[in-house]
């Protein structure tokens, strides 16, 4: 039976790459997308390198929390469909970066509700499933930009003072202390494991969505220094699949290997506020 996994974001750049290196490595892939003809063209492409590749694609705006629930559902409606008995590995790979502060429509800013909340509440309604799998992972995809981010507390989601990266730097932190804090929730008997994953800088379309010509520019000119997606995707396989790391106590990677995060995302009082913060926004 092969082992299952949801990759978020995967219709282009590392979300993609990861569902395509998981398929080749036989697994079943449920990928999740926001456009349904994009998504139709990643299956494809995924097929017409590994035409007996296992991979079905879902669609959801992650930006609404009403959607991340339905998504939810229709995740365990696949895995029942097809008796499987759990869920393998989550990869929280879906994010964005928005120069100009932008609401969604339920009220949150865009970056906050993408990048922290999404993974956030899909987590949390996947988690029975990922437990009867016998040795799950979830890997939230952060960046190195966290190391710059700090939690405003007293404005999370920068109503006021907002830039971009500011946004993003936080989201990005965010990343790593739900990780964190889910690693203490989850005690040392569980059988899921979770990691943080540092892309590096990494050759994508991030920064090119719905903002201004000179940030389109910048990122363009700043991302071909990066590595390529496929590069960028091993480091998180190997966090999805690798046995060798199950009992791991490091919380975020780079590339296959241990780096010390952000001071910050280590402070488990820091930690377990902005899980308590987050289960009041989503509800749980």
């Amino acid at each position: 039976m092969p082992k299952t996994f949801v990759v978020t974001g995967s219709t282009s750049g590392i979300g993609l790459a990861v569902a395509q290196q998981l398929c080749e490595k036989g697994a079943f892939v449920l990928g999740v997308g926001r456009s349904p003809d994009r998504a139709a063209a990643a299956e494809a492409q995924i097929k017409a390198a590994w035409p007996q590749a296992y991979i079905h694609y879902l669609i959801a705006d992650l930006s609404l929390q009403a959607q991340v629930r339905r998504l939810a559902d229709q995740i365990r409606a696949e895995l029942a469909s097809r008796r499987l008995a759990g869920l393998d590995g989550l990869v929280n790979d879906a994010g964005t970066f928005t120069w100009r502060r932008s609401q969604t429509a339920e009220e949150f800013e865009t970056q906050w509700a993408v990048n922290h909340l999404a993974p956030f509440l899909l987590t949390n309604e996947l988690l029975p499933w990922l437990e009867r799998s016998e040795a799950a992972r979830v890997v939230t995809v952060s960046s190195g930009s966290h190391f710059g981010g700090q939690l405003h507390w007293n404005d999370l989601q920068l109503r006021h003072g907002y830039t971009g990266l500011r946004a993003y730097q936080q989201t990005k932190l965010c990343n790593v202390c739900f990780t964190v804090e889910l690693r203490r929730r989850l005690g040392q008997g569980s059988h899921i494991r979770a990691f943080a994953a540092d892309p590096g800088l990494v050759h994508t379309g991030i920064g090119l969505k719905g903002n201004p010509a000179i940030v389109r520019w910048f990122w363009g000119w700043w991302s071909k220094r990066g590595i390529t997606p496929e590069e960028s995707a091993r480091g998180i396989v190997f966090l999805a699949t690798d046995a060798s790391i199950a009992d791991r106590p490091e919380v975020y990677w780079r590339h296959g290997y241990p780096v010390p995060p952000n001071p910050l995302a280590l402070n488990p009082e820091e930690s377990r506020r902005l899980w308590d913060i987050s289960a009041g926004m989503c509800g749980l």
